[in-house]
């Protein structure tokens, strides 16, 4: 059966995530875990529950899973894998088991198809070497895919998104725009896919090993809320403002001429979100052009790291320096 993944999905990968500006008065309203153990909860939007179960090992505890970002079912797995895996190695830990998170029609969509989205999964998890052992499924016309993850770090050793100082420099650890890739080819418009894929399919694992060997502060993963919204939550946290440089952001080769040309149709809703939900907390200068605007709110699925790292370790980091925390009103971002 030859079916199109995208055109059954009401959004794209992370995309289809709920606002940000909607989950954070939600979870306001909810008790907090009194428990000593409970090194990180849900207070600070970090990437993963944290458990500490002695005084050398902590648990890291994670959840990821959308609707289909890409048409082939096997890559479809192998991003949402990669995707949920990010979560561990954002908290500077390693992945050691996961769980299979299943939304799918056997009845209308058929078996194999199933088969190859859960083997693309595997493949991921057995490239990181993580134990696939078990999972669950439900009955949904609309599939969506992705990973129950439980991860190990070092108490000592774990890397949050509350702990960037002033002066630190951000790296960014893989392009932005696979929302703007995957939005263009739903909508029938030319856009560099296999550049895509293979980015949203790289592992954060060597990226988070490095940050952790070169001290970093704090740090994140970047996906649905866009690089705006990601780095408000880091700079929230922390309690400082943020300023990044527009133009030293990466781009997937072709994206940024995409949103030059073809705008329009091309920027999914979550990025349409991402941008609207950010003006109450960003300010682009003026010389910003239109197409970075939409590049640092792209609703990116399976994105690199926003790693906080003083400015004399940035070089031992993969990515490029896009901005640094300053003194100000927490989240506060200047895009110049």
């Amino acid at each position: 059966m030859s079916v199109s993944l995208t055109s059954l999905s009401h959004g794209a990968g992370c995309g289809c995530k709920l606002p940000a500006a909607a989950i954070v008065p939600l979870l306001a309203g909810l008790s907090r875990v009194d428990d000593p153990n409970v090194l990180v909860g849900f207070e600070t939007a970090d990437d993963a529950g944290v458990y500490r179960l002695r005084e050398d090992l902590a648990l890291i505890h994670t959840i990821d899973f959308f609707t289909p970002i890409v048409d082939d079912p096997f890559d479809f797995g192998r991003i949402a894998a990669a995707n949920a895996l990010s979560d561990v190695y954002a908290m500077g830990g390693e992945p050691v088991s996961a769980l299979n998170v299943v939304a799918f029609s056997l009845a209308e969509l058929g078996e194999a198809l199933l088969v190859s989205i859960l083997r693309g999964g595997a493949a991921v998890c057995d490239e990181a070497g993580v134990a696939i052992v078990g999972g669950h499924s439900i009955e949904d016309a609309e599939p969506k895919y992705g990973l129950a993850v439980t991860g190990v770090v070092h108490p000592d050793r774990l890397l949050r998104n509350s702990g960037g100082q002033v002066g630190d420099v951000l790296v960014l650890t893989k392009p932005l725009g696979a929302g703007v890739v995957s939005t263009a080819v739903k909508r029938g418009v030319q856009a560099p896919l296999a550049a895509a894929v293979e980015v949203m399919t790289l592992l954060n694992r060597d990226a988070s090993v490095a940050a952790v060997a070169a001290g970093a502060h704090a740090m994140t993963d970047v996906t649905g809320f866009g690089l705006l919204g990601h780095l408000h939550e880091l700079a929230s946290a922390s309690g400082m403002a943020a300023v990044v440089d527009a133009a030293a952001v990466p781009a997937i080769e072709g994206v940024l001429e995409l949103l030059g040309s073809e705008a329009e149709g091309v920027v999914a809703g979550g990025t349409r979100r991402n941008r609207a939900g950010a003006s109450a907390y960003a300010s682009f200068a003026d010389g910003v052009a239109e197409e970075r605007r939409w590049l640092v709110c792209d609703a990116m699925t399976s994105g690199g790291l926003l790693v906080a790292v003083a400015a004399d370790r940035a070089a031992a980091l993969p990515g490029a320096v896009v901005g640094r925390l300053v003194e100000g009103d927490p989240g506060e971002i200047r895009v110049s």
